[in-house]
């Protein structure tokens, strides 16, 4: 059985170090693991409840939602800003939890971060934590990655060169491999 892995990205920027981190993880992946870089966040509105109520989701919305549902598992990397996940994660999630049929219920999840800054996204994946379990979604729990000081773990060509962080990520692939299996056993 090959588990299909959605990677989301939390950052817009293009050479996001969250995104490359996602790309990273997608080649650690063990065999058996499909990993895909969902891509459009940046066509997803502010959410607006009224829109969705009025006319339905919008079209990249509706995009995203289906791409969560057909994943097995899901893989989010998100910058932190002010402390917390990027707005742009958040609203993500703001549409695409809403019901009916909230894509998130019982999905298997792997959260890691990369961040200029020593801590590694530490406060940014607790609240995304907060944020997925309240949506019942299954956080794998260990391996943490919190790539910090990022801009020094990755070369020029955007590989994430620190040995210790690959190892991680290798890690947290496999026990995202494991940890779906599990779920849906």
């Amino acid at each position: 059985m090959t588990i299909k892995v959605l990677a989301i990205s939390g950052s817009l920027r293009k050479a996001s170090f969250n995104t490359l981190a996602l790309r990273a993880a997608a080649s650690l992946a063990p065999e058996g693991m499909e990993v895909t870089l969902y891509d459009s966040l940046r066509d997803i509105p502010l959410y607006d409840d009224d829109l969705r109520a009025g006319s339905g989701y919008p079209e990249p919305v509706a995009a995203f939602r289906a791409a969560i549902k057909a994943a097995d598992a899901l893989l989010i990397a998100s910058p932190e800003y002010n402390f917390s996940v990027s707005g742009v994660l958040k609203n993500a999630i703001d549409w695409a939890s809403r019901a009916p049929d909230q894509p998130f219920d019982g999905k298997p999840v792997a959260i890691l971060g990369a961040a200029t800054g020593l801590y590694g996204t530490a406060r940014s994946q607790y609240d995304l934590r907060k944020i997925l379990g309240g949506l019942n979604a299954m956080v794998l729990n260990k391996p943490e990655v919190l790539i910090g000081q990022a801009a020094t773990r990755f070369d020029a060509e955007g590989r994430l060169t620190d040995e210790t962080a690959r190892g991680l990520l290798a890690q947290q692939m496999a026990a995202l491999q494991a940890w779906t299996l599990r779920l849906k056993g």
